[in-house]
């Protein structure tokens, strides 16, 4: 069993590491004038998040993104990665790939994006969520064993071979660390081979030894394959600090420092800022550049004046002189050009459109998609038990107290209220009880928004396995439920009526859980989606036409809200509460469009929100 500190091992020369991760296409991907502007909260004016920031990258480097908190890592990451950088904000600038222009679809292709927080199932083991990671992005032409080689290779590589049978973890089961997670996330997306990796703070949760050989491997994995790896990462160790190629260093969004780590002491020692032996580089540098701890009297953790040559400064002067060095420099001017203007050997507009339609034919084709996710979906299913384990015994204890406290009732017609209360009670409860699938539709949403943002799927694809693989348990559910609950309260004993009551009931949960999917869908918290769903189905209640009559109900709550109840209505004495015999077909066919109404708003939800 691998422990916490293991980390990834060396297959140098591994072949067929070399065949799938082969990368030699891109020669690199270069940033220029980038500004991120967003309006102040408190003085209401244009705020920079960003601020004219430059730079390159080349293929088979490894650069890091470094700064102080709130420095603006994680927004210019997001840029870089033509995503949403904050909301609300205006962009300016241009990125290019290989020295040639491509629009976003293309270049999602392309590349992939690791996110801060693992977004990984839980009930999938470590081996599965790396196979599905294969099935939702490789083409159908690499082999079923290929595919499982490729799985194995990163599994040794990441140290994670041990826990290859582990479950990832859900609340309620225990499955591998944070670390390991963090291992997981970064294999799975290497397993598809993109040109270009972002990585929101890869070491996040790993020791000191385990960082150092994650970006060991890295590195070395973006040199043997000419892959293009830029990290956001903070405060690494000395070891791990000088893995990297290049440097990015910020402060409030403008550019400290950038060029090859290697040089980094030069420059700061060149400007009066030498870094002391035997200390940590990359924690000088951040210490030096930040001002949110420092006081006017004492520059940080180093001493006064950090031993440097310069007069005494404030943080915030200090910061100031650091930025206008930079910005002076030789060595600025280089690389402001150099990003403008990549070297020799760069890509051509038509070679990169080639690159591009070649990696869009080598995606699967949409029914792989589904089908991957409908076996993702079923596994997750069979296993999470919040998803329905808890749900089936929730409802079987329901039909037990239904059945008993409508025990036997008699067909007199003293019992037709109690015949009425009963179905009112079975189907009102059975659609509140709903809102106990929102914590595991919000973890397939997320999945889905990391999934998206990386190029693998849209929202049909998600939206078709969502609704295709929880019929048969939502069906299983209401079998289960009717078995107890029909025979015990002693409704028409006949198999007809059985199997009508079964059906009215299961169409009651499919609109239940697909209102959840909507509302989740729009509002993706925990406490809003479960105190929005709960309200609807109180609302449904209310105006179903059991508590108040649709004949005398108040004509607002009846026209906007009553023929679009999806809760099951009485069959006795149906006159006085305004039904008619014989319209079974009628009411079948609108609560199937009920149905399908809560799943296309679902999926307009979806397909118009990217977070």
């Amino acid at each position: 069993m691998a422990s916490e500190r293991d980390g990834p091992r060396d297959i140098e020369g591994n072949k067929s590491e070399q065949a799938f991760l082969l990368n030699d296409n891109v020669h690199s991907f270069s940033w220029e004038q980038l500004i991120v502007t967003v309006k102040d909260r408190e003085t209401k004016k244009a705020k920079d998040l960003i601020c004219d920031v430059n730079g390159s990258v080349g293929k088979g480097e490894l650069m890091a993104l470094m700064g102080p908190s709130g420095c603006g890592k994680t927004t210019l990451l997001n840029l870089l990665a033509r995503r949403t950088p904050t909301t609300n904000a205006k962009v300016s600038g241009h990125t290019m790939v290989g020295g040639a222009d491509i629009d976003n679809a293309s270049f999602k292709r392309i590349s992939s994006y690791v996110e801060q927080e693992d977004t990984l199932i839980g009930s999938l083991t470590v081996e599965e969520t790396l196979k599905f990671s294969a099935e939702l992005a490789l083409p159908s032409s690499i082999s079923k064993a290929e595919r499982i080689q490729r799985v194995q290779l990163l599994l040794k590589a990441f140290g994670i071979q041990g826990q290859a049978k582990t479950l990832i973890g859900t609340p309620i089961q225990k499955g591998i660390s944070g670390g390991q997670k963090r291992r997981v996330s970064v294999a799975s997306q290497l397993i598809t081979s993109p040109k270009i990796l972002f990585m929101d703070e890869p070491t996040s949760g790993l020791d000191s030894t385990a960082s150092y050989e994650v970006i060991s491997y890295l590195k070395k994995l973006a040199r043997r394959n000419n892959l293009i790896v830029i990290a956001s990462i903070h405060q690494p160790s000395t070891s791990t600090f000088e893995l990297f190629d290049k440097l990015l260093l910020l402060s409030k969004g403008r550019t400290c420092y950038f060029g090859p780590t290697a040089t980094v002491g030069n420059h700061f020692g060149n400007i009066g800022y030498p870094i002391p032996m035997n200390v940590n580089p990359a924690e000088f540098i951040l210490d030096i550049v930040s001002t949110d701890f420092s006081r006017d009297e004492e520059d940080g953790i180093y001493g006064e004046k950090f031993n440097s040559s310069q007069p005494a400064r404030t943080a915030n002067e200090r910061l100031e002189y650091i930025l206008k060095s930079w910005q002076e420099s030789g060595q600025a001017r280089f690389e402001d050009t150099h990003a403008a203007h990549p070297p020799d050997g760069q890509d051509s507009d038509a070679k990169m459109k080639l690159l591009v339609e070649d990696v869009a034919s080598s995606r699967p084709a949409w029914y792989r998609i589904v089908f991957a996710l409908l076996r993702r979906s079923f596994i997750k299913s069979n296993r999470d038990v919040v998803a329905y384990g808890i749900r089936i015994a929730m409802y079987l204890g329901l039909a037990i107290m239904m059945g008993t406290v409508w025990l036997r009732l008699h067909e007199s017609q003293e019992y037709i209220q109690p015949f009425i209360n009963a179905i009112f009670f079975g189907s009102a409860f059975m659609s509140f009880m709903a809102v106990a699938y929102v914590p595991a539709y919000l973890e397939d949403r997320s999945t889905f928004v990391k999934e998206r943002a990386n190029g693998l799927y849209g929202a049909t694809p998600f939206i078709v396995s969502n609704f295709l693989i929880g019929l048969p348990y939502l069906f299983l559910i209401s079998l289960l439920f009717s078995l107890v609950a029909y025979w015990l309260s002693n409704f028409q004993p006949s198999a007809v009526a059985f199997f009508t009551w079964v059906m009215w009931l299961f169409l009651d949960l499919v609109a239940a859980e697909s209102l959840v999917v909507l509302m989740s869908s729009i509002f993706p918290n925990f406490v809003i989606s479960l105190a929005l769903v709960a309200f609807a189905n109180g609302l449904w209640m209310s105006v179903g036409g059991f508590l108040v009559t649709p004949t005398i109900l108040n004509p607002f709550w009846k026209y906007v809200f009553h023929y679009i109840d999806y809760q099951i209505r009485g069959s006795g004495v149906l006159q006085q509460y305004g039904y008619a015999e014989g319209r079974t077909g009628k009411w079948v066919g609108i609560l199937i469009g009920i149905i399908a109404v809560y799943r296309l708003f679902g999926w307009i939800a979806l397909a118009l929100k990217r977070t």
